[in-house]
């Protein structure tokens, strides 16, 4: 450790600190200051860096980690639409679901929808099954629901089937099938086949929120991810979202220094046809690091070209990408490495791999790569020998922890030993290919880093499956480092974050609990108690809640994210001794902790955090 050469604007005192550098590998106490690491190690020696306006925080012994990264998720998208979603992530039944829903729908005002858009599996809940069309209608009869399931199917009411024009005459858009029933009326179901295009074009009828409340949504969604203890992202663009105007949030953030998440964004092309076109157009007026360390262009990706498309519906059998993706990929990728854009590419399977590999082996003897960082996306199904040409051309591979929500569909198609290295990790470290860890949230996966890590050290799905051996499973460290080392890689800045060390960035979470000490099912739940970019505290609960900034109340005021938050919480300890005691007095035919009848029971109905903690243990007492 090195003693600060400056007085410290902030010291992280009494702390477990993981600096993921040899010397020391733990520390004490970190000092930052002008947004960079001073010094860090032994309390005694970082101390001498207080000055009179230094501010001491002590850690109470937590585990302090350097900020996660997420390399591969869809912050820019997410945030304009967060306060209008409502989150099935971490909910422990069905019963509980369908009891939000209700309860939002009451409250959505027309002509908006209920939009429940991914990051939960069926296998989370207690029930391990699907909402049934009747049950959304029954909970929703006249506010429009939509419901996304995977890539692979939405659920809609049917007054969100009219909010939509789809009746017994509509034709199936392409990219999808809309379910009929016997008479030819659509049920509500929507299936993605032969790709997900059908869910995008639905979900985009609903009303979008006016500029002024994309902010605030934005700045809750940022603040959900400092919850989590996220510091950085990279952004992998989206359909619908074109640069530069869709970024007018994001940017009006940034230059208000209102961003608490360090965001690099790649540009993903719009229109199928004019790929070529748009990056023709955007490599005239921006350039791969334009931007700052808070708001950065990254490149191109991860949609290349639609023809190139392989969408991850393990609902459904493995898409071709289309014949003519070859020459298309190939005209796009030689513009961006004859201008030195850095890109990525989405790629669920191996058989698109090897055929996305081969262009781009065709490219660079043409103009090499020559050091340019490129990334293979998600590679589920990547085979050793695909791992070694993208090793050989320099690439890195990109990998989520997509399998945690559709696990038991992979092994059900492919099996349990196709699914043992479905992402092949471990190969691809071992083949010295760079590798970084994220969500691909927020339409399939959460955007929850800890179930990522859950998933990378376990295993195991949410569900409970296990899907991997020892060998395909990470150590507790390997996992965190994936998540930070790792995912600097990917957008340039190895050699400014990942690690807590002098000269780094001041990026770092303090954890609600010990990720190398809990036990297995835990690491799911943690949470950030405070964190910290910037060498600024961005994010404070429980003892540190007074040290964060206050945000505005989310808007509109009907917003979901008022009531519920993001990912589920579950009940505080003062909510069970109520939920206990409030049991004790109704006890009766629930085996579990009695059952509240309104017509039979005079006791106070129960607050939705204690139906939250009863439906936790699957009871569905309380589905009224």
């Amino acid at each position: 450790m090195t003693a600060p050469s400056s007085a410290a604007e902030l010291i992280l005192r009494n702390a477990k600190i993981t600096t993921l550098t040899p010397a020391p590998p733990e520390a004490e106490a970190i000092a930052m200051g002008g947004g960079r690491v001073l010094a860090v190690g032994r309390e005694a020696d970082v101390m001498t860096g207080r000055g009179a306006e230094t501010a001491v925080v002590d850690a109470g012994g937590r585990r302090v980690i350097p900020g996660l990264n997420d390399s591969h998720t869809h912050l820019i998208r997410g945030g304009l639409n967060y306060n209008m979603e409502l989150r099935w992530e971490g909910v422990p039944s069905l019963a509980l679901g369908l009891d939000m829903l209700r309860e939002q729908a009451l409250r959505t005002p027309a002509p908006q929808w209920v939009r429940i858009v991914g990051g939960w599996s069926e296998f989370q809940f207690a029930e391990r099954r699907m909402p049934t069309l009747e049950e959304i209608n029954a909970a929703a009869p006249d506010t429009p629901v939509f419901i996304l399931h995977l890539y692979g199917r939405a659920l809609l009411n049917q007054a969100a089937l009219r909010a939509a024009g789809f009746g017994k005459d509509t034709p199936n858009p392409p990219g999808g099938v809309i379910e009929r029933d016997a008479q030819g009326n659509p049920t509500g179901m929507l299936v993605a086949k032969p790709s997900a295009l059908i869910l995008y074009s639905t979900l985009s009828m609903g009303p979008k929120l006016p500029l002024e409340q994309q902010i605030n949504s934005t700045r809750h969604y940022m603040r959900e991810m400092n919850r989590l203890g996220i510091t950085s992202v990279i952004d992998a663009g989206g359909g619908g979202q074109n640069f530069p105007d869709d970024y007018a949030v994001i940017q009006r953030l940034h230059d208000d220094g209102e961003l608490t998440v360090r965001v690099a964004y790649n540009l993903f092309a719009q229109q199928a046809g004019s790929e070529l076109s748009d990056y023709e157009r955007w490599v005239q007026i921006t350039e791969p690091g334009a931007g700052d360390a808070f708001l950065r262009m990254n490149g191109a990706g991860e949609n290349l070209t639609w023809s190139a498309a392989d969408f991850e519906n393990f609902l459904e059998p493995r898409p071709d990408p289309a014949p003519v993706m070859e020459s298309e990929l190939a005209a796009i990728t030689r513009l961006l490495v004859e201008n030195r854009w850095p890109f990525r590419i989405h790629a669920t399977y191996d058989e698109s791999i090897d055929r996305f590999l081969s262009v781009f082996e065709q490219v660079n003897r043409e103009v090499p790569f020559d050091g340019l960082r490129f990334i293979i996306d998600h590679a589920e199904t990547i085979s050793d020998r695909n791992i070694e040409r993208v090793a050989a051309l320099g690439g890195g591979i990109a990998i989520q922890h997509r399998m945690a929500f559709q696990g038991e569909y992979f092994v059900d198609r492919y099996g349990a030993d196709a699914a043992k290295a479905t992402p092949p990790i471990a190969r691809m470290l071992e083949h010295g290919v760079p590798v970084g860890a994220g969500t691909d949230a927020t339409r399939v996966a959460s955007y929850n880093p800890w179930v990522a890590l859950y998933w990378l050290a376990t295993g195991k799905t949410l569900g409970g499956l296990s899907l991997y051996d020892d060998a395909n499973r990470m150590s507790r460290e390997q996992a965190l480092r994936l998540w930070t080392q790792g995912s600097a890689w990917f957008s340039g800045e190895a050699d400014r974050k990942g690690s807590l060390r002098v000269g780094q960035l001041a990026d770092l979470a303090v954890l609600s609990a010990d990720l190398f000490t809990v036990e297995d099912e835990a690491i799911k739940w943690i949470t950030s108690d405070l964190t910290v970019v910037d060498g600024r505290i961005v994010h404070g609960q429980g003892d540190f809640q007074t040290l964060a900034p206050a945000l505005p109340p989310p808007s509109p005021d009907w917003s979901p994210v008022a009531y519920y938050g993001g990912h589920w919480q579950g009940a505080s300890d003062a909510a069970r001794a109520d939920i206990h005691a409030y049991a004790a007095h109704v006890h009766g035919a629930c085996a579990v902790h009695g059952e509240h009848r309104r017509t039979a029971c005079t006791a106070p109905i129960p607050t939705a955090d204690q139906k939250a903690f009863w439906g936790a243990l699957g009871c569905s007492c309380f589905a009224f």
